[in-house]
């Protein structure tokens, strides 16, 4: 059984979503849950639950890292804080992964350095998958781990993307793309135009070029590579559209009777947009790179996207993403260096 070392002081809402996410995830996912933190608070939500015959067992931690926490110091000053205990479980080969909704900057930190990375990969990258238009899955990777990358991370990044979405979406040959300001190959920064030379040279991968930032939703590429700093930026971008599109609707349907009506009638509809955008469908986003399996969730994770966040975790494990993504890298690297 893949057992899954939770952060559960980490959320917004924290523990009780956590918990209620893991009970649901080891009722349906059949792994074993690890819900580490301050034991009395974490025990009291499980209570709730009557959990006997559940693979769920509480590691008591004594402190706590907050949202407002700068990760550096976080890393140095809260050794005994639920995402550092987290991490060690993975590290020591106690659990299998590690998934935390707690803040994004010391989450990364922790893993990084409690974990490491893998013996081939320069920098870890953080994924993001996102509804398409043609009603399927993209990923996007780096948004968020690296503000400056070079052409040979970006290189990386594409690898692990790639290798990331056949593990999850069973595709055999991903279309990989580069995100640019222009479709064209000689578009773009330095960075860009370096990065689409190796990614063409690269055998392995389904590269088909460059991509404009409008393309990015429209579902004809399925891993998108750029940098940490465009990446994040992409990300928050995104999640404000489908925050202020959401707005608007409501705003729409309230403004008349027949506005009330439409809606009644199209209900459906709405409920399906409404779900294809909800977050929580999707989990969070694994740090790609690092020696255990990490999934990082949004800080306002309700219990449902704690519970994917967990069977994202279970199905890497299961794909050997890690043992994947380092015989893919080192392989390659082999070849450099013969010349």
């Amino acid at each position: 059984m893949i057992t899954i070392a939770l952060d559960a002081m980490g959320g917004d809402h924290a523990p009780r979503v956590e918990v209620d996410g893991a009970v649901q995830a080891a009722r349906e996912l059949g792994v074993g849950v690890l819900l580490v933190g301050v034991e009395a608070a974490v025990l009291q939500e499980l209570n709730r639950h009557k959990p006997h015959d559940l693979p769920i067992e509480v590691v008591n931690a004594s402190d706590v890292i907050t949202m407002s926490d700068s990760p550096s110091q976080a890393f140095r000053r809260k050794k005994e804080s639920s995402l550092h205990v987290a991490a060690r479980l993975v590290r020591d080969g106690k659990a299998d992964a590690l998934v935390s909704a707690g803040n994004t900057g010391a989450a990364m930190t922790v893993a990084r350095f409690v974990l490491g990375t893998l013996p081939s990969v320069d920098r870890p990258a953080l994924a993001w998958a996102y509804p398409n238009a043609k009603e399927k899955v993209s990923v996007i990777l780096d948004v968020g781990a690296n503000v400056d990358s070079k052409p040979e991370h970006l290189e990386q990044f594409a690898v692990m993307g790639d290798l990331y979405y056949r593990a999850l979406w069973g595709a055999k040959r991903p279309r990989v793309a580069l995100l640019s300001i222009g479709e064209e190959e000689t578009k773009g920064n330095e960075l860009t135009r370096e990065a689409a030379s190796r990614l063409k040279q690269r055998g392995s991968l389904n590269f088909v070029g460059n991509i404009e930032g409008r393309d990015v939703f429209r579902g004809n590429v399925d891993v998108v590579v750029c940098d940490g700093f465009i990446g994040n930026i992409t990300l928050k971008l995104s999640e404000g559209l489908v925050e202020h599109i959401g707005g608007m609707l409501k705003k729409a349907i309230k403004s008349s009777l027949a506005s009330k009506i439409g809606y009644a009638l199209s209900k459906r509809a709405f409920d399906d947009f409404r779900k294809r955008t909800d977050y929580s469908e999707y989990g969070g986003a694994p740090l790609l790179g690092v020696r255990g399996v990490t999934i990082i969730g949004h800080g306002r994770s309700n219990a449902n996207a704690v519970k994917n966040a967990i069977r994202v975790a279970a199905e890497l494990c299961r794909s050997r993403v890690n043992e994947r993504i380092e015989e893919e890298l080192s392989a390659a690297a082999a070849v450099a260096a013969r010349g």
